[in-house]
C-alpha cells in the first residue's frame, strides 16, 4: 500500500508560512539543499528542477496533494507546479481546467484512500496546515524541515486543529550546519 507522507518546511514555532502566506523566512541556502534535492528530487517543482538539471524519477512521489493557497503560490506563472506528477488540489472555488492538475472538493481523506489502493510510488502531502489537518489521520510518515526562524504568527503545520491525537515514532533526525534539521517520523 502506498504511504501518505507530509514534507513541508516549518519554523521553530510551528508554522509553515507567515500571517500573510509568506515563506520566504526559509533557508533555501546551505548544506541542507544538496541532501534535500538529492533525495527530495521529486518534491522541486518540475520547472526550476529541469533548469537545474535535477532528474525527477518519480521514485520518492508520483502524486502531490495540496490545498488552493498551496495551489495558487505559484499562479499565474505556475499552473502546473509539479508536471512530473500527478497533481491534486483540493479547493471548493472552480477554477479553468489545467493540463496535468486535478481540481475537486471531494473528500480528502476518501481521495488519499483511493490513491494509496492504487499501485505507485509515495504520495507527497504538499500542503496547507487545514488540509494536513483534515488528513492528519492518513498521514503514514512526516518529514518536517525545520528552519532557525520564528514567524509569531501564520499557518500552523496542522491548521488550526480539529483532528484526533495520534503517536509518530522518530526514524531519523539530520542536523546540518546552515541550521535546518530534518526531522522523520513514521506512525506509531
Amino acid at each position: 500500500m502506498r504511504e501518505l507522507t507530509y514534507y513541508v518546511a516549518v519554523s521553530l514555532d510551528g508554522f509553515i508560512a507567515g500571517p500573510e502566506g509568506q515563506f520566504d523566512a526559509f533557508l533555501l541556502e546551505g548544506d541542507h539543499m544538496a541532501a534535500l534535492t538529492g533525495r527530495f528530487a521529486d518534491a522541486i517543482p518540475t520547472s526550476f528542477a529541469q533548469a537545474l538539471g535535477i532528474a525527477q524519477e518519480r521514485s520518492t512521489f508520483d502524486t502531490v496533494l495540496m490545498g488552493w493557497n498551496t495551489y495558487a503560490v505559484g499562479l499565474p506563472d505556475m499552473p502546473s507546479p509539479y508536471a512530473h506528477l500527478r497533481q491534486v488540489v483540493f479547493t471548493r472555488r472552480d477554477p479553468d481546467p489545467v493540463d496535468g492538475v486535478d481540481f475537486t472538493d471531494a473528500d480528502p481523506v476518501g481521495v488519499v484512500r483511493e490513491l494509496k489502493a492504487q499501485d505507485g510510488a509515495g504520495i507527497w502531502l504538499c500542503g496547507g496546515g487545514a488540509l494536513a489537518a483534515s488528513l492528519a489521520s492518513e498521514i503514514d510518515r512526516l518529514v518536517l524541515k525545520v528552519n532557525p526562524v520564528l514567524f509569531g504568527d501564520g499557518i500552523p503545520v496542522f491548521g488550526r486543529g480539529g483532528y484526533a491525537p495520534s503517536a509518530f515514532t522518530r526514524t531519523a533526525a539530520t542536523a546540518f550546519a546552515s541550521g535546518v534539521t530534518l526531522l522523520e517520523y513514521a506512525r506509531s
